[in-house]
């Protein structure tokens, strides 16, 4: 091989494995920021890590919203339709939050219970989140929001 030509591999070998470096960088990145939607039916049919961040959506249980005699910390339980899960919040609900609303919740499962860091109520009568509308109509819930 001349000179040239190895000068040639050299650059060819050395962007070849900086282009696979940042592809990996940002794959792992995007994986430790994804954040994946679960239906209440889900988490029950399924065994998952206490340390995997995920959204859980459905509707607030009417009669479950139980609030704390100190604090911030409320109780209340989501549900699709076909299972419910415990939540526990702590922190301020949206002005929106109510029983037979739907909700996003964002947070981790532990101990047989949602423990949520964020939750987000839907901004009007007519919007349901998309994820939370299938997880509804799969289970044959009709929960009344257009799309």
């Amino acid at each position: 091989m001349t000179p040239t030509r190895k000068k040639r591999a050299l650059i060819v070998a050395a962007l070849v494995a900086g282009i696979g470096t940042a592809t990996a960088v940002a794959v792992v990145s995007m994986n430790e920021n994804m954040m994946f939607f679960i239906s209440p039916s889900d988490v029950l049919n399924e065994e998952l890590p206490p340390d995997r961040q995920f959204r859980l959506g459905g509707l607030v249980v009417d009669d479950s919203i139980k609030h704390a005699d100190e604090g911030l910390q409320v109780q209340f339980s989501v549900s699709d339709g076909g299972h419910q899960v415990p939540v526990v919040f702590n922190g301020i609900l949206p002005d929106l939050f109510r029983e037979g609303q739907g909700i996003v919740a964002h947070g981790y499962m532990r101990n047989g219970r949602f423990e949520a860091h964020e939750v987000l109520a839907k901004h009007d009568e007519n919007y349901m989140p998309p994820e939370v509308q299938k997880a509804l109509d799969k289970t044959g819930h009709n929960s009344g929001a257009g799309q």
